[in-house]
């Protein structure tokens, strides 16, 4: 007897213990950074890229080191030229460090030694060619450029303003469509330890756009800006205007080129269109210049640039042309097509982008974007082979290059008519439009090679623009339509549907790129490794390219669901009835009289009952908290906030917040595992909390909880012990309730099990209910800066006694919407991420592939 009490003794000391252990970790993460552990690693699922890229860098160096910065605020880094990408975030920062990196750059001297400035300022170093970065500094206003003396590295400069942002910041002729007050350029002549701000002229609305010092003569520097061409001769204390030449002198980028060995030394610029009226017709100035006297003086290399418009029949092209027109006189359509109704038989483009080859000064490329600036010629990168006499547009994509529309024309001009870019999964839909893609950059890496961004796909040339081909899917097998992405992921990941009633079949939900599933590896060498295959989206003409919460019936795994929020289909209940190879919609419930890409309501929670399939519920959700923000229709035609039932397997819908208070925001709904008529609805506004209806959503009674938490977010139920798992928490951090709370009795108690000031999501796993998985965003509004510790993804794998941060190998581990242990392996988790698509996480010492297929 006296063992057997010693031993009840022991268990309860050890208790006591862990629960003292678990106060102290969370003591810990509320007042200081912890350690992701490696007890979980990360690496990325999906196709890559899939968004838009705001910029790429290649080190001035190295040619296998190249960056880029994609517009959902991620950063990657690649150091074998492409063929791998991974995040460069600090995986126990807040998340917003690197964020829209205006620009990376390196020391000539010590290749491993660098500097990014963000558009907002923020300056970050690396000693170790971009693995890891540390905060230095942030810098008042914009930023938009840095730059280093290439013969002394212990000089750098950071160029104030808003110069590149290309969706906001336009020219016209009296001036731009954004003003941001700034005034010069910084200077650091101590490694970037201290800096000094030297003013150029009195200008008080200062964009900066690219800075080079002269490398045979640091104390010659050249600035291109709003305001023109400045040189200093003094390191950057005194500006002089430097535009002897320029016709417009509203510089739009500045390369330059350096033969070691000779030490020549050349500029490149490629300056503002300016439209200048000729009768009943527009003539243009700007064009391609270049200086040899360190830009003293500049000598036009337009050449044959200019386009003859009247050759040209291609209607959409000629639309743009109108719309750039337009915005320069920043008068109507209306108004310019009737004062100079003639096409311009020599007319330029707004060019954005000049890159001269490294290896060869004789090769200059331009780029212009024809999606979110105002140009309008077809060819989204253009190319000179000797040094300016002739142009030959060399990137050709999509229907006007298919069909060689206008070719008399351009096989005049030498110009080849063939499409010479390869995609992966976004090839069908580029072939089908003509080319308005949105190109954001041209950069040239040290050996010459070529990189562009055509519409959400990252393109490299090696062979001199003759062809591009995307770097950021392998294809598990030529033609298969398997894709692994390389690391580079700029995709809005959605929800993730891991139990399909097939087997190692996943459904992985997104914003602008559909819906997709895991599909086979067969030879593909790394088996670690999840391919996906796009079953909605790109791939059919006239897809739903935003996909909200995931279904598939309990009886057919054939029929897939989905509820599209914003693009095409938005607010209609999309079905499948032959495991996604084609697509109907069977329900218009939400619709607004607005622009397509605006969202109409974030949706959540599509669920079937698994004893009566014709019972279906999900949920609008009022105030979203883990979905990309964006212009949205702020007025319904069809529908509203709350929760929706159907009867008749998702035909019509009916809306039933009886119950709820008024302006409830429901953002998860689920079923009682034992009794699908009863469910549970977490609401997530001010006045939240946790709500169930005993007779499928009729009406709805709010469930006692603790009196501290204010916002509910998520409610889950184990479906084997039944225990259920509210989250909560808000953006301001300010929910005394926060966290994770475990109830073991059905809801009428309740115990905190994980302790932050945010939390979106707890689960479980299907196997092993003492495995549990939770999502803790960064409260990014929090006052309190204690607040935003931490944010990550935490996984238990023993009943939330202790849990391990796991954040390594994410690339937004501050905005991880859906979480989820594997339904089938206890060594595997899941995650999708904001924008940074899925992600696969491996127990450590796992070595098995997540599927044998």
């Amino acid at each position: 007897m006296k063992r057997y009490y010693l031993l009840i003794s022991v268990v309860f000391l050890g208790f006591h213990i862990q629960s003292q252990i678990n106060k102290d970790y969370f003591k810990r993460l509320n007042s200081k950074t912890v350690a992701s552990t490696d007890v979980v690693t990360w690496r990325q699922v999906g196709p890559g890229m899939s968004g838009y890229c705001e910029e790429f860098w290649c080190h001035p160096t190295d040619k296998n080191v190249i960056f880029m910065s994609p517009d959902m605020f991620n950063t990657y880094g690649s150091w074998d030229a492409g063929k791998t990408w991974y995040t460069v975030k600090n995986p126990d920062g807040d998340g917003k460090d690197l964020a829209r990196v205006r620009k990376f750059m390196f020391s000539y001297q010590k290749p491993n030694f660098g500097f990014a400035i963000t558009g907002g300022g923020q300056l970050f170093k690396t000693q170790d060619t971009g693995k890891t970065w540390t905060f230095v500094r942030k810098f008042k206003g914009r930023s938009a450029e840095i730059m280093v003396d290439p013969s002394n590295d212990k000089i750098w400069y950071v160029g104030q303003g808003d110069f590149w942002n290309v969706k906001a910041n336009h020219r016209h002729k009296n001036g731009q469509s954004r003003q941001s007050k700034n005034e010069g350029i910084y200077r650091s002549v101590d490694s970037g330890k201290t800096w000094e701000l030297f003013k150029i002229g009195e200008f008080k609305n200062l964009d900066v756009g690219r800075i080079v010092v002269n490398p045979n003569n640091s104390k010659i520097v050249i600035a291109i800006t709003n305001q023109g061409v400045f040189r200093s001769e003094d390191k950057g204390r005194t500006w002089k205007p430097s535009g002897n030449g320029l016709e417009v002198n509203r510089p739009r980028d500045l390369d330059f080129y350096y033969n070691k060995k000779t030490k020549e030394f050349v500029l490149y610029l490629v300056d503002q269109t300016a439209f200048i009226p000729n009768g009943k017709t527009l003539t243009t100035k700007g064009g391609v210049y270049k200086s040899s006297d360190s830009g003293k003086t500049w000598q036009n290399i337009t050449g044959n640039l200019p386009v003859d418009l009247s050759k040209i029949t291609s209607r959409a092209l000629q639309n743009r042309y109108w719309k750039a027109v337009a915005f320069w006189f920043q008068k109507s359509v209306k108004e310019v097509r009737s004062k100079y109704p003639k096409y311009p038989t020599e007319v330029l483009d707004v060019w954005h982008r000049i890159q001269v080859n490294p290896q060869n000064q004789n090769d200059i490329y331009l780029s212009h974007n024809t999606k979110h600036d105002k140009s309008f010629l077809t060819g989204d990168a253009w190319k000179s082979s000797d040094g300016g006499k002739t142009w030959v547009a060399v990137a050709r994509t999509g229907k006007y290059w298919i069909e060689k529309t206008d070719k008399a024309y351009w096989e005049s001009r030498n110009n080849p008519v063939t499409p010479n870019t390869f995609f992966a999964h976004l090839q069908p839909e580029m072939d089908r439009r003509e080319d308005v893609w949105g190109n954001r950059f041209l950069e040239l890496s040290v050996d010459g090679t070529a990189y562009i961004c055509l519409d959400q796909q990252v393109l490299q040339s090696k062979d001199g623009g003759n062809t591009w081909q995307q770097i950021d899917d392998n294809e598990t097998a030529l033609n298969s339509k398997h894709w692994i992405g390389k690391g580079d992921s700029n995709l809005p990941g959605r929800y993730m549907l891991l139990e399909t009633g097939i087997k190692d079949r996943y459904l992985l939900g997104s914003g602008e790129h559909g819906l997709w599933q895991t599909a086979p590896l067969g030879n593909y060498p790394d088996k670690m490794a999840v391919a996906v295959e796009q079953l909605e989206g790109q791939i059919h003409h006239g897809g739903a390219h935003s996909t909200g919460p995931i279904a598939v019936h309990p009886e057919d795994p054939n029929k897939i669901y989905f509820l599209p929020y914003r693009q095409n289909h938005r607010g209609k209940l999309r079905r499948s009835l032959d495991g996604g190879k084609t697509w109907e919609s069977i329900a218009t419930i939400f619709a607004a009289d607005t622009p397509m890409h605006e969202r109409l309501v974030f949706m959540n929670s599509l669920i079937f009952d698994p004893i009566n399939a014709k019972n279906m519920y999900f949920c609008a959700t009022k105030t979203p908290i883990s979905q990309v923000a964006g212009p949205y229709a702020k007025t319904l035609t069809k529908g509203t906030y709350g929760f929706y039932r159907s009867f008749d397997e998702g035909h019509t819908w009916q809306l039933s917040n009886k119950g709820f208070h008024e302006g409830a925001s429901v953002r998860r709904v689920v079923l009682d595992p034992d009794n699908p008529e009863i469910l549970y609805a977490a609401v997530n506004d001010d006045n939240g909390g946790l709500f169930k209806s005993t007779n499928k959503g009729g009406d709805w009674k709010e469930v006692k909880i603790p009196s501290e938490i204010k916002n509910v977010t998520n409610i889950f139920i184990d479906r084997n012990n039944k225990y259920m798992y509210l989250s909560a928490g808000n953006e301001n951090g300010t929910d005394e309730g926060s966290g994770v709370w475990r109830s073991t009795t059905k809801g009428k108690s309740w115990e905190r099990i994980f302790n932050l000031p945010y939390v979106w999501q707890c689960e479980t796993s299907p196997l092993n209910p003492d495995i549990l998985i939770v999502s803790a965003p960064l409260p990014h509004r929090a006052k309190n800066a204690k607040a935003k510790l931490n944010p990550g993804v935490y996984i238990s794998r023993n009943g939330g006694n202790s849990w391990n941060k796991v954040n390594i190998g994410l690339g937004q581990h501050d905005r991880v919407v859906d979480v989820k242990p594997d339904p089938y392996r206890q060594d595997v988790f899941w995650a999708s991420q904001k924008g940074s698509g899925w992600a696969i996480g491996y127990l450590k010492g796992t070595t098995e592939g997540w599927s044998k297929q």
